[in-house]
């Protein structure tokens, strides 16, 4: 028998009334229905200039979805009762092509059997011993590891390089991170090679570019740092998470590496209780930039994607670019920051950082609900 679908505009006000808009911004594409699903299609403009609309922008949106099992009768909308929920998404954020594991060489780097303290916070490290060697790959794409039931749990996975005059017995066991009896070997672990937060899913580099493996100049150990929140200080958890390295012998073009900005761990940096908003800025100065990128990369670096990663308190972040004192168009942003969706933003088009550019992030914050002093960790990635 036909099915007839129709779809209206409509808003909540503050009392959560459900009201039909009088300007009709959404247009229907398409629409169908089986035994199990109903699909509709839909589209709309990114700014409507209707002030009972949301634009839509490059920051995270909270959709709100609802329904009903019979249709919408004439006396209106029936009540959805428990048929709701809310997901966080960028919906402005490129699609990326997918990447098969199954089809393609891949190591996993996985915690065994850590047992995660009883308190709020912790960052556990582990050492691990790249298997590929001798000859160069490319890692095409990361993913998270994340063990059934514990996506709450592990809030976000850190990949340093490290020495590779290290030796194998540093392989041995896992300490927790910055803590005064951890290994002096971790201390050689200080630069970021990939991130991952939460929320996030797996992380594909673009087809020219790719994660350099197996040389010497390549990392031979390197330093997973976990950090585990655990707000509700129960006991007795165990963890095997970690991250899937997917590699090939097929090179690319270009060799992948990280850049962090922003503001890092400092006993000097805190924030007040009961602020609505709260503002820090980390400054990568133009002398830092020309000093780091000067001599062996004077034709600047491309940005490719990046991470905005902030904790609990964050509800904004932008990433401010400048050359020769001007202001250049926002190299990646989050009004509207989620604390359980922090993704990779793919940028549209590339960025070239040049050196003596300098880049600011900008951290907003808000603790209206704390009584205490906030002290701030290290922030963006």
């Amino acid at each position: 028998f036909p099915f007839f679908f129709f779809q209206q505009d409509y808003f909540t006000d503050e009392n959560r009334v459900l009201k039909k808009d009088p300007q009709q911004d959404y247009h229907l594409e398409y629409a169908m229905e089986n035994s199990t699903h109903t699909i509709l299609a839909f589209s709309r403009e990114l700014h409507t200039c209707d002030p009972n609309d949301k634009s839509i922008t490059e920051s995270t949106v909270r959709v709100i979805w609802a329904y009903h099992h019979k249709d919408m009768g004439e006396a209106g909308q029936n009540y959805h009762g428990a048929n709701r929920g809310s997901k966080s998404l960028r919906l402005l954020n490129p699609e990326k092509a997918d990447v098969s594991s199954t089809s393609l060489q891949y190591f996993d780097l996985v915690n065994k059997d850590v047992l995660i303290p009883d308190k709020d916070t912790t960052y556990w490290c582990q050492m691990f011993k790249i298997p590929v060697q001798h000859e160069k790959h490319h890692v095409t794409k990361v993913e998270p590891l994340i063990q059934k039931g514990h996506e709450n749990l592990v809030h976000h996975i850190l990949l340093y390089q490290c020495s590779s005059n290290l030796n194998d017995s540093v392989l041995d066991y896992g300490h927790e991170c910055y803590h005064p009896n951890m290994p002096d070997s971790f201390l050689t672990c200080e630069t970021v090679i990939f991130a991952w937060a939460i929320g996030g899913e797996g992380f594909t580099y673009p087809p020219h570019v790719g994660l350099s493996i197996g040389t010497a100049g390549d990392p031979l150990f390197v330093l997973m740092e976990v950090h585990y929140d655990n707000p509700s200080y129960t006991e007795g958890l165990i963890d095997n998470s970690g991250l899937r390295l997917i590699y090939t012998p097929v090179l690319r073009k270009y060799d992948a590496g990280v850049i962090e900005a922003g503001l890092w761990v400092s006993l000097f940096h805190n924030i007040p209780p009961g602020m609505p908003e709260f503002v820090s800025e980390g400054h990568c100065t133009l002398e830092c930039l020309e000093e780091a990128l000067g001599a062996e990369r004077p034709g600047g670096i491309h940005v490719f994607a990046v991470l905005l990663h902030a904790h609990l308190a964050g509800r904004a972040i932008r990433m401010r670019h400048f050359r020769n004192g001007e202001e250049q168009k926002l190299l990646a942003y989050d009004d509207e920051f989620d604390f359980n969706f922090q993704e990779f933003q793919y940028l549209k088009e590339e960025r070239t950082i040049l050196p003596g550019d300098n880049l600011i992030t900008e951290c907003h914050y808000s603790t209206v609900d704390r009584i205490r002093m906030t002290w701030v960790r290290k922030m963006l990635m």
